[in-house]
């Protein structure tokens, strides 16, 4: 294994007070007790500038697809932000395995995440376009995801409404990778005295996940 790339979308950058980095802190520990040499690079999304889709980076990419531009054509600030999106794809690429932790808000992920993924669609860098439709060039990748709920979304009337975890899936299918796993840490609004059954669980599963993505890596 060389690098795996764990990401959170949460403002609440201290493990006390994020159950979600409770959970991902054991994957980390498992994960490194099990392969020590692995490189392990974090991001906090709140912290990061990530680039947003604004006029300049839409001009920009149209300008560079299909209106005959070249790079040295565009404005400053439309080769700035273009450059710095593809920084910062290039540098998720560049990871091997990847976890992210997030909760669900209002039945989807943070806002933030959504900012962040839009900046990994690019084509011929993370997909291409073919005759049979896209096809994603991140390949052979794996992934964890991390999700804490403080309702119950895995059965139930509330199923067909979770749109955090199907959105991840969706997107890195959609890209390439070959696996995205999921641990989830549910019900802990609904049931408070529950919490520590409920934690516990969940973090059973993340460092069983870890061992799993460890034996994979020697394997692979």
């Amino acid at each position: 294994m060389s690098k795996l790339l764990y990401i959170t979308a949460n403002p609440k950058n201290d493990i006390k007070l994020s159950k979600g980095m409770q959970i991902g802190e054991v994957f980390l520990e498992e994960i490194k007790a099990a392969q020590p040499d692995v490189e392990i690079e974090r991001w906090h999304l709140y912290d990061m500038e990530i680039p947003d889709i604004d006029m300049d980076l839409l001009y920009a990419r149209a300008k560079l697809s299909f209106m005959g531009y070249t790079k040295e054509q565009l404005s400053e600030a439309e080769r700035t932000k273009l450059e710095n999106m593809h920084a910062l794809a290039d540098r998720f690429i560049a990871a091997d395995y990847y976890v992210f932790v997030t909760p669900i808000w209002n039945l989807g992920a943070p806002s933030i995440l959504k900012k962040f993924i839009d900046n990994l669609f690019i084509v011929e860098k993370t997909f291409t376009n073919t005759e049979a439709g896209p096809k994603g060039l991140l390949t052979g990748r794996k992934a964890i995801h991390i999700q804490t709920r403080g309702g119950i979304y895995s059965s139930g009337p509330m199923v067909e409404f979770e749109m955090g975890d199907r959105y991840l899936q969706k997107v890195f299918k959609f890209l390439g990778f070959e696996t995205l796993d999921t641990v989830v840490a549910e019900g802990m609004d609904h049931f408070p005295k529950k919490v520590p059954e409920i934690m516990a669980k969940a973090k059973e599963q993340a460092a069983e996940a870890a061992r799993e993505m460890a034996k994979q890596a020697v394997i692979s």
